[in-house]
């Protein structure tokens, strides 16, 4: 299962960034809106009791882990990654590693940019050098990722254009042989969904999009995350 991770092939979905304001489809108010839909449809007896543990792929997927989190004494962790672009394309992702150096390459994009594989590896450990330790020590104060051996595992994320980061979320994570891994994920695009599935033990989702574009445009305000909520986050007492 973990080779199928290693090279993907995703359907290369077109962003469009010129977008018509009143074509924005807000399904969602914001996180806070998100996390309570999701709430109603988690298994919130099963994960308190079984003490999942949340695992957030971004920024924005701690703050909405945080407002379903709410009160339970679960532990919030978060795994950091870094994309890796195509070479003079600042806005096109080709693959993606993790704070383990876990690597999820984009076959599609990467064989129709002709990208060679010697550029993918050295931007990835440029980007853990350079980025990902710094938030480790930031964040985390130098604190290594906990062994998720044997336990449940609940990834989240506030949306997901390409599926990338849950997909270099889940090599490291069953990786280390987890109980069972679940997503929880408010918007997804149908084809992410139906490359997630086989990887994970069910996905709680609240909106399966056709043709989605850009995660934003389906919440009402996605503000951007500051450094100061993030560190609470992940200093709170678990």
């Amino acid at each position: 299962m973990l080779q199928q991770i290693q090279h993907l092939v995703i359907n290369y979905r077109k962003f469009t960034k010129d977008i018509n304001l009143k074509e924005r489809k807000n399904l969602l108010k914001n996180r806070q809106d998100a996390a309570k839909a999701l709430s109603e449809i988690l298994p919130m007896q099963k994960l308190k009791l079984q003490e999942w543990k949340f695992v957030a792929v971004s920024k924005g997927g701690l703050e909405l882990a945080s407002y379903i989190k709410a009160k339970l004494e679960n532990e919030i962790e978060f795994l950091f990654s870094e994309p890796i672009l195509a070479p003079h394309n600042e806005e096109c992702e080709v693959a993606r590693v993790t704070e383990g150096e876990e690597i999820v390459i984009n076959e599609n994009l990467v064989s129709a940019f002709e990208i060679k594989y010697d550029y993918i590896y050295g931007e990835a450990h440029r980007k853990h050098e350079e980025k990902i330790l710094s938030y480790i020590y930031q964040y985390r104060k130098g604190r290594a990722f906990p062994s998720v051996k044997d336990e449940v595992v609940l990834l989240v994320d506030e949306g997901s254009e390409s599926g990338l980061k849950f997909m270099t979320a889940l090599k490291a994570i069953l990786a280390q042989k987890p109980k069972a891994v679940y997503i929880a994920v408010p918007v997804i695009p149908n084809d992410v969904l139906e490359l997630l599935e086989p990887f994970c033990d069910d996905i709680f989702f609240l909106h399966d999009i056709e043709d989605y574009v850009e995660t934003a445009l389906y919440y009402e305000e996605l503000p951007r995350v500051d450094e100061e909520k993030i560190e609470r986050i992940l200093g709170e007492k678990r």
